[in-house]
């Protein structure tokens, strides 16, 4: 972004949407797929203690790299733990001894802070095509678009008063819409008993260490699927949301600094976190704010939203885990209509480029899984053979980002 942009006063007006927008991708993220780290948790046998160091350091660890990277920045750049890491680690740690797994998040952590050292990440990000980027944004969004309207058969009363909230709140208030029915669907639940957090009490959280162990086994079965699980589920498509938005900041720094974050945390339990993508679309669209040039309050936000749940560790991931889970997808889901339907125009509007943008949203929205690698990855790649198959060609370089700077504003 230009520094005209990045210095553009911040009025107390411009705080409210992205603070929103923050606190609502942190809701998402604990309330949706944080059990994953429990589960794996538990599968390792790990004490109380462990657990809540492990809540503590992806928390602080995702916290500080997404606050860090934000301000610097001034662009939204929303940090997160690696969903499909920890769904891995559900089955990696009942075979893997918990410090060999911690010496293998290490090894995988140090290859992330040489792959951003290196550069080589931000020259494969440019090589995408646009049309196909935005094809596979929409693509993993949609599962999270029909969630908001599936929970209608779920939980008809409380998605349905959240939905139609939604629509008069944006037919006559669009800036409001995502609080009015964060505000309204809170309302609801505490109204109606339905979030009990009668048996919590605020408890700090205490780190504690284990020293890592390094073994070939841990190396091959836990650290170097960790590594691709990470790179293609996490910070492949995280990377293309913020291109899809406008925003241009290279991949280098954000490979490198949550990498090195890893690296730090990992004897304390973090398995891995980068750069967030369904989460970080929720931030880095227009819900968060009209001017792209203030959304990077959202990554501040978020990541102060993150380290408060750090501080006090299990105790505030599991308020935000007693929120029903229709009540997580129908407020994700809306909160993403609006990156969702901008995605699916951006894969449309090149001509040359449209079918193949087709191919890359089914491939993608399919959520294909082969050799342990998930939908991003082959919906990626399904997308590229389909645009040279189409074109004839391979996709040309997009121009480098310094040259982009006024894409966002």
């Amino acid at each position: 972004m230009s520094s005209s942009a990045s210095r553009s006063p911040v009025r107390l007006r411009d705080l409210v949407h992205p603070v929103i927008a923050g606190l609502i991708s942190v809701i998402v993220n604990y309330g949706g797929t944080f059990i994953l780290v429990f589960q794996a948790a538990k599968v390792a046998g790990l004490s109380p203690e462990l657990t809540a160091s492990w809540v503590w350091s992806v928390s602080m660890g995702v916290g500080i790299t997404g606050l860090v990277l934000s301000w610097v920045s001034r662009e939204p750049i929303i940090t997160a733990w690696s969903t499909p890491a920890a769904a891995f680690l559900v089955v990696a740690l009942s075979t893997t001894p918990y410090a060999e797994a911690v010496g293998a998040y290490m090894i995988s952590a140090a290859a992330f802070v040489l792959l951003g050292l290196s550069g080589c990440f931000e020259k494969v990000i440019r090589l995408i095509p646009p049309g196909v980027a935005a094809g596979l944004l929409a693509g993993i969004l949609l599962q999270f678009g029909i969630g908001a309207f599936g929970g209608l058969s779920v939980d008809p009363l409380l998605a349905g008063v959240l939905i139609g909230a939604y629509l008069i709140l944006k037919r006559f208030s669009a800036r409001y819409a995502v609080v009015g029915i964060l505000a309204l669907g809170l309302a609801l639940l505490l109204a109606g008993g339905r979030v009990d957090l009668s048996g919590l009490s605020l408890q700090l959280a205490s780190p504690v260490f284990t020293m890592p162990g390094f073994s070939l086994n841990a190396l091959l079965s836990v650290a170097l699927p960790l590594f691709l699980i990470t790179l293609t589920g996490q910070y492949m498509p995280g990377m293309l949301v913020l291109r899809n938005d406008g925003f241009s900041t290279s991949a280098n720094p954000i490979v490198t600094l949550t990498g090195f974050g890893s690296l730090l945390m990992a004897p304390f339990g973090s398995h891995a976190f980068n750069i967030a993508a369904i989460t970080a679309a929720i931030c880095t669209g227009k819900e968060a704010h009209e001017e792209p040039s203030k959304r990077w309050i959202a990554g501040v936000a978020a990541g102060v939203f993150y380290m408060l749940v750090g501080i006090f560790g299990v105790t505030l991931a599991a308020v935000f885990m007693a929120f029903p889970a229709t009540f997580i997808t129908t407020l994700a889901g809306l909160a993403l209509l609006g990156t969702i339907g901008a995605s699916l125009a951006g894969a449309m509007a090149d001509t040359k480029s449209r079918e193949a943008s087709l191919v890359t949203f089914l491939a993608a929205a399919a959520n294909i899984t082969l050799f342990g690698i998930g939908g991003a990855f082959w919906g990626l790649v399904i997308g590229l053979f389909a645009y040279v198959v189409l074109n004839g060609r391979l996709p040309r370089r997009e121009p480098a980002p310094a040259t982009r700077e006024g894409a966002a504003n």
